[in-house]
């Protein structure tokens, strides 16, 4: 009798997971997908013309939210940012922002980063974000000798095999992003 007694309690519970997962997926979902740093990422954004659901999108990927980490090559902060471009920017920027490990101002200086990569590539996004990655030499390089054409559906030309699952790894957690937080931050799923 218990034993039945304990398979029915685990089967309504069972159901009730299952009722509660596909009842509020949007909960669900952001419990799985969390976005930190919600204010510094929508200010930002709004500053430097980004979609905030790709500055989340690039942090997830870094370092999934976590401000204490350092690259082998060196970079540092939520957005893992090279020590030399970090201090570039601050030059070029005009940029106040002290510690650019602190996360506030490394997602400062990371956001003004991709503005300024996105302006150099005329629009390009893909660019950016690759660029973001590998660096603009690599990326104008593959521009220019028309290895890599900037469209979503040539990222498998991509050169380096980590630049490519890079890409394709931000455009997912964006897209994710507007899907869980778009009417929450009072934009469209299809919108930038």
């Amino acid at each position: 009798m218990k034993l039945l007694r304990k398979k029915r309690v685990f089967a309504l519970l069972l159901l009730g997971f299952v009722f509660l997962l596909f009842s509020n997926g949007l909960f669900i979902g952001q419990i799985i997908y969390p976005i930190h740093y919600r204010e510094e990422i929508r200010q930002n954004a709004a500053q430097y013309q980004v979609d905030p659901f790709l500055i989340a999108a690039i942090i997830k990927v870094e370092t999934n939210f976590k401000h204490d980490r350092e690259s082998k090559k060196g970079a540092v902060g939520i957005m893992q940012l090279m020590p030399d471009t970090a201090e570039w920017i601050r030059e070029t920027s005009n940029t106040k922002s002290a510690d650019f490990r602190d996360p506030k101002h490394n997602i400062q200086l990371g956001s003004w980063y991709l503005a300024w990569l996105n302006k150099q590539y005329k629009g390009n996004w893909l660019y950016s974000i690759a660029a973001y990655n590998a660096g603009q030499g690599n990326v104008s390089k593959w521009k220019n000798n028309g290895v890599w054409d900037g469209t979503e559906e040539t990222i498998k030309k991509i050169p380096f095999g980590e630049t490519r699952h890079y890409v394709q790894r931000v455009l997912y957690y964006q897209q994710k992003f507007k899907k869980l937080y778009g009417e929450e931050w009072n934009q469209s799923a299809e919108s930038k």
